[in-house]
């Protein structure tokens, strides 16, 4: 058996030589040759936390000069800023390309707080203005870094040909007049959409098992297309029993964070839809392996999203790189005026173009966030899960 030194050997001097200059060519001329980590001196310097209203807006900032952006949700605000400031310590003098790497350095940075909603819904923040760092490095809009568009448009509602009827707390035992005020609600948008439309019911996980499992017998003539958050997380013989009597497909996962709460509604067969947060669940990198998990077993995402355009910049990037996908919540209305300039556009039929340009495909104006930053904003928990008698309820 010989080895490459030996085959070069027994051509001779002169035969070797011209063999050897032959390969040096062709390696030059090859495009491979070219190819090269050009980022590699590249280095996280600084993060910068802004709470504005119910959300945080990260920078992140690199002696390249590219900047990344990301958006905390759902957590309060000051306390958010605070721990993304703190786990720059983590950050600080990293390569931002290197974004699975950093993204479990920080999930698993200690032993007794790993996971949690504070941990993932930071750390979603984060990866997202490093996923945006890395289009912007490469030149290319972010789902070409995840394998390229598998759709050329992300269908989202609340639209003309879908909507979402939404609940909110009741009583253990509901009266004949509550279950006709949901079956009102939802016949009513029904005729909104028409036949060939979509009507989602959300039961926020404030409606208990009992009532929801009357309800959904109910509206069953609506042809409802999922009803979302049927119970609160974290007690699977609760979604197993509604599973069990209930005959319209259920989305979960709204509160899921990581994949490691999503396997069990998987393995469970309890979920026809992952209706997962890329804001809550740790960002675009979990969001994306959420995607894959529920491919597996036949469950396409129906991602929640309550986000600024910021944040639906991102969750759309893997929305349209995915395989399985069915629609995306979308509200315009959360976003300031003048503060996120986004590459994309909803069309009359409801749907969502793919962000242009790089990264995320949106930029932040400093100015109007630092604007907006000063205002003061009334926390909302105090309204919230309250039942007739004053007793606090799930939401």
């Amino acid at each position: 058996m010989w080895n490459r030194r030996d085959w070069f050997t027994s051509l001779g001097p002169v035969a070797a030589a011209k063999v050897a200059l032959t390969q040096t060519l062709i390696a030059a001329e090859s495009p491979a040759a070219s190819v090269a980590d050009r980022s590699s001196s590249i280095r996280i310097t600084k993060l910068t936390a802004t709470p504005v209203a119910r959300k945080v807006y990260l920078k992140i900032e690199t002696n390249h000069g590219v900047a990344g952006w990301g958006e905390i949700d759902q957590l309060e605000p000051y306390v958010a800023a605070m721990l993304a400031r703190s786990l720059f310590e983590l950050l600080n003098g990293e390569n931002p390309t290197r974004i699975e790497f950093l993204w479990q350095k920080i999930y698993r940075s200690h032993r007794d707080m790993r996971g949690g909603p504070f941990m993932t819904h930071t750390l979603a923040g984060i990866d997202m203005a490093l996923w945006d760092i890395a289009g912007k490095l490469w030149g290319v809009p972010v789902y070409r870094l995840l394998g390229g568009p598998t759709r050329d448009k992300v269908r989202v509602y609340p639209s003309a040909t879908a909507t979402k009827v939404g609940a909110g707390s009741e009583q253990f035992s509901g009266t004949p007049a509550d279950m006709e005020r949901h079956v009102r609600n939802i016949e009513q948008a029904r005729k909104r959409v028409g036949p060939n439309g979509m009507v989602m019911f959300d039961a926020h996980c404030a409606l208990p098992p009992p009532f929801l499992i009357q309800l959904a017998s109910a509206i069953k003539a609506y042809d409802i297309t999922y009803i979302e958050e049927p119970a609160v997380p974290g007690n699977m013989e609760a979604f197993k029993r509604i599973k069990q009597h209930v005959s319209i497909p259920l989305a979960i996962g709204e509160q899921a964070r990581t994949i490691w709460e999503v396997i069990p509604y998987l393995s469970e067969r309890v979920g026809d839809f992952l209706q997962v947060d890329m804001a809550h669940t740790g960002g675009m990198s979990q969001l994306l392996k959420i995607a894959m998990l529920g491919e597996a077993y036949q469950v396409p995402i129906a991602p929640h999203s309550v986000t600024t355009d910021l944040g639906m910049s991102a969750s759309l990037h893997v929305s349209a790189s995915v395989p399985l996908f069915l629609i995306h919540e979308y509200y315009p209305s959360i976003t300031p005026k003048d503060l996120v300039q986004k590459t994309w556009e909803v069309d009359k039929d409801g749907y969502a173009s793919l962000p242009t340009g790089t990264g995320l495909g949106c930029e932040v104006n400093e100015a109007k966030l630092d604007e907006l930053s000063k205002q003061p904003a009334k926390p909302e928990w105090p309204t919230r899960g309250r039942l007739k008698d004053g007793s606090i309820a799930d939401y």
